[in-house]
């Protein structure tokens, strides 16, 4: 193998690494959201849980690059 395949071998792991190291942080905050609002239901306080639950939905739309990478122009 040439080293420029080597490198670029190399580069394809590491960015690999990082999206999936990204990946496990975006579902360690939405499993903590999850923890959350079950904590602001169990204490009865229902319109805290929605707007949680909102505002989780509103972090998930602007994370779409997250979830499905988009290209850099």
């Amino acid at each position: 193998m040439a080293d420029r395949e080597k490198q670029a071998l190399a580069d394809e792991v590491a960015r690999l690494v990082r999206e999936l190291e990204r990946a496990e942080a975006y579902e360690q905050q939405l499993r903590q959201v999850i923890v959350d609002v079950k904590d602001q239901l169990a204490a009865g306080n229902t319109a805290r849980a929605q707007s949680m639950l909102n505002e989780a939905l509103n972090t998930i739309d602007a994370q779409t690059d997250v979830v499905t990478p988009h290209p850099k122009s």
